[in-house]
């Protein structure tokens, strides 16, 4: 099946947004989507400084995932989800099992991850309505985070949420919370410490090993899965969590030609991931019929986690 993306303009490297002031001090971005400047918690966006109720678990999350996501945990990791033979269940079964869970490692948020989905989704679809493909991306984009469940293993939110970051070479100093990979063992190895490490100049994402967990996972499971979502979709499932990159422009070294054209994808992605955190509920039965169709369109009836 073969789909047609038109592409994001570009000026250089920046992606062509528009950014105009109105009357509630807000930004308008590409399509129309409105960027609230605070978040739930009366902050600005990604602050991880900030003094709220989160601070603290936010920051010892970090610790925890620094310390603990090495080149051989990343290996076990990947060696024994691949094998997707958990559960069979659909894409809507899967986003259901994320009532039960909130993300420790959001500074934003502090609601069940179905609302963040919908809400991404939803904001998209608002502004993107001929771009199917994206509006599905926004909805599935967190799924991995099923591994939280314990049907597939109950893992600590350390190895399945927050920020992600390339093993395998030098953890770059734009990581949140960078002070506490200097416990992780890979953090004093020569093989792995470097700028390169173990890839080469421009090797192309594919060949990176990223640090373990909801991208990754829900990456393996649309791929191995036959989706027919177009690259761009599979870019951004396996890398919108990854924030020095598409934020801070790290590690781009690593990049090829393929990973910098569906790089435009993902900065539009990620504003709609960010964004549109809010305490606005969704109505879930109201929007459910669509979703159901895009899942069919794109996805098989029962996937393999």
């Amino acid at each position: 099946m073969t789909i047609v993306i038109e592409q994001p303009r570009l000026e250089g490297d920046v992606v062509v947004e528009k950014k105009i002031q109105n009357e509630s001090n807000k930004v308008t971005l590409d399509g129309g989507f409105v960027a609230p400047e605070i978040n739930s918690f009366g902050h600005t966006f990604r602050d991880y400084d900030a003094e709220s109720e989160r601070k603290k678990t936010v920051e010892e999350f970090y610790r925890m995932n620094h310390i603990h996501q090495s080149v051989d945990f990343v290996k076990k990791m990947r060696e024994e989800y691949g094998k997707l033979n958990r559960v069979k269940m659909s894409i809507w079964e899967c986003c259901e099992l994320l009532n039960e869970f909130v993300d420790e490692s959001d500074p934003d948020l502090d609601e069940p991850q179905i609302e963040h989905l919908l809400q991404t989704a939803e904001a998209i679809r608002r502004d993107y309505p001929d771009q199917d493909w994206l509006h599905l991306t926004g909805l599935i984009h967190d799924l991995g985070k099923v591994l939280l469940h314990e049907k597939f293993g109950a893992l600590p939110q350390w190895a399945v949420v927050g920020d992600t970051f390339p093993v395998g070479c030098a953890f770059d100093e734009s990581n949140v919370h960078h002070k506490y990979f200097k416990e992780n063992p890979d953090y004093n190895n020569p093989a792995y410490n470097t700028k390169l490490g173990i890839y080469s100049e421009g090797c192309g994402l594919d060949n990176v090993m990223m640090s373990w967990g909801h991208d990754d996972y829900m990456y393996l499971v649309a791929k191995e899965n036959k989706t027919t979502l177009p690259s761009a979709a599979l870019f951004i499932i396996r890398y919108h969590s990854f924030y020095p990159m598409h934020r801070s422009n790290a590690y781009t070294y690593l990049m090829n030609e393929e990973d910098a054209e569906n790089l435009k994808w993902l900065k539009i992605f990620n504003k709609y991931d960010l964004y549109s955190k809010s305490k606005v509920r969704i109505d879930v039965e109201k929007v459910k019929p669509y979703y159901l169709s895009l899942i069919e369109k794109y996805f098989p009836s029962k996937l393999r986690w």
